[in-house]
């Protein structure tokens, strides 16, 4: 069954591009120009995932994605102008996925697209069956579940993926590099920046969870995980 992808943005042109590039693909696409429709299109049917601009007047992404956190999950990939580095990095810290920056090759938004759902919607291995745990710290990759020390944590696909590479290999110091191939297809760039939002993210909802020393920064080199309450 194609995946069903919700594009919010208020230019027309880019709304067509994205969904032409989408459909190419094999999914099926819903277009609307602003939050408030983002909202109530994703309230009557929830998509697979949604492709949400930043920058839309009177309702922008960032808003939307705040109010959509508090009642789902569902991935969202952000569309962001390149002057707007904090907002991209507040969009991942609010719980966006990923983003693409304007102008984007529609070719490399797919791909991210792709990357997204296949973290979100994978098959289990059944060699994921067994725990990652460490310290306090647990991850069931077949049920995409996670918890310290017996509170569930609240993850996005690809943090979850960045954590169970760090769970797989905890005396290991990992560079970004490794960081990002945990999470990312091998043909697509990710920014440092971006690691190092989704690394803050990560310490920021294990803090809230009790765990203070959840990933520690390595100068120079990367991040390793830290004793996670041990």
């Amino acid at each position: 069954m194609p995946h069903q992808i919700l594009v919010a943005d208020d230019d027309p042109h880019i709304r067509e591009i994205i969904c032409f590039a989408l459909e190419k693909a094999g999914m099926k696409t819903q277009a609307v120009s602003d939050g408030a429709a983002a909202l109530q299109a994703i309230e009557r049917r929830e998509p697979d995932l949604v492709v949400l601009d930043i920058g839309m007047p009177e309702m922008d992404g960032l808003e939307v994605c705040r109010r959509l956190r508090q009642r789902s999950d569902v991935p969202v990939l952000f569309l962001s102008a390149r002057d707007e580095e904090i907002d991209r990095i507040l969009g991942l810290e609010m719980g966006g996925d990923d983003y693409v920056t304007k102008p984007f090759s529609p070719r490399e938004l797919v791909a991210r697209v792709n990357v997204i759902l296949r973290r979100a919607r994978a098959v289990p291995d059944p060699a994921d069956a067994r725990a990652f745990a460490h310290g306090k710290l647990s991850l069931v990759p077949a049920s995409h579940g996670a918890s310290f020390d017996g509170k569930a944590l609240a993850l996005t696909a690809i943090e979850f993926s960045i954590l169970k590479g760090f769970l797989a290999r905890p005396a290991h110091v990992l560079g970004r590099d490794l960081v990002v191939a945990s999470a990312y297809a091998a043909n697509i760039h990710v920014a440092d920046r971006t690691v190092d939002s989704h690394i803050r993210n990560i310490r920021a909802k294990l803090a809230a969870a009790g765990c203070l020393d959840a990933i520690e920064t390595v100068h120079g080199v990367g991040f390793r995980l830290g004793r996670c309450g041990a």
